[in-house]
C-alpha cells in the first residue's frame, strides 16, 4: 500500500508544480488553491509512505515520479520541447525508480 500511496503522492507532486507555474505569482486563483491543495495531499502521502519505506527511496521515487510527469505534461502541451534525447533520459529515471523498487 505505501508504494501505490507514494506513486500517487508523485503523480500530485506533478500536479502541484504545474499548478505553482499557471499561478503567475499566486495572482491567479484557482491554479494557487489547486497549488495548496495537492501540494497538502501530496506531502501527506509521502510522509505515510515513509513510515513503511527508508526516506531515501521514499524521496527519490517521489522526485522521480513527479519530475518525470511535470516535464511529460510540459512536452505534451508544448510548454517544453521534445527530443528523442530528452525522452531517454526520462525513461532513464523511470527505469531508476522501478529499480528502487526491485530492490526494496
Amino acid at each position: 500500500m505505501s508504494w501505490l500511496v507514494l506513486i500517487a503522492s508523485g503523480v500530485l507532486e506533478a500536479v502541484w508544480a504545474t499548478a505553482l507555474s499557471r499561478s503567475e505569482g499566486f495572482s491567479r486563483p484557482v491554479p494557487s488553491v489547486v497549488f495548496g491543495v495537492a501540494l497538502l495531499a501530496s506531502m501527506g502521502g509521502l510522509a505515510y509512505a515513509m513510515r513503511d519505506l527508508p526516506i531515501g527511496t521514499a524521496y527519490a521515487v517521489w522526485v522521480g515520479v513527479g519530475a518525470v510527469l511535470t516535464v511529460v505534461y510540459a512536452m505534451v502541451t508544448g510548454a517544453e520541447a521534445a527530443s528523442p534525447v530528452k525522452i531517454l533520459l526520462l525513461a532513464g529515471i523511470i527505469g531508476c525508480v522501478a529499480g528502487l523498487k526491485f530492490l526494496h
